[in-house]
């Protein structure tokens, strides 16, 4: 079961997404009628998700045997962490290419774009169980 929360925008992802982090962590935000902690975070970047994992460890709780997470954007960071990261792979070629058109003034069709993404599954995150 997660939980969401937002940790909000800092200046360093890593930096403020751990006692962010690590406040939820202690007081974490429950369902009605379960009073559970939450068991995944989704972080906004990988960077964010590096701080999750850090308070996570500063509470005593074991990634991802206590709690998965997971980040966004693939960062070369998300390989040399331990546990690796799992993380969800942006196409900046794609996100790339689309920006140039439109600063060289193409019109689009649409107001919203869907780009693929991929999720890298790694040793940060593992199946809900029992």
């Amino acid at each position: 079961m997660t939980f969401p929360f937002r940790v909000g925008r800092t200046r360093h992802p890593f930096a403020g997404a751990a006692p962010a982090a690590g406040a939820r962590l202690r007081h974490p935000p429950v369902t009605p009628g379960r009073g559970l902690p939450p068991t995944a975070i989704f972080a906004a970047g990988d960077g964010s998700a590096l701080g999750a994992m850090q308070a996570a460890r500063a509470r005593g709780l074991r990634v991802p045997e206590d709690l998965s997470v997971v980040g966004f954007d693939d960062a070369e960071v998300a390989v040399i962490t331990s546990p690796q990261l799992t993380t969800v792979r942006r196409p900046p070629r794609e996100m790339g290419g689309i920006a140039l058109r439109l600063t060289a003034g193409e019109k689009i069709e649409f107001r919203h774009i869907e780009l693929a993404t991929e999720l890298i599954v790694c040793g940060s995150s593992r199946a809900a169980g029992p």
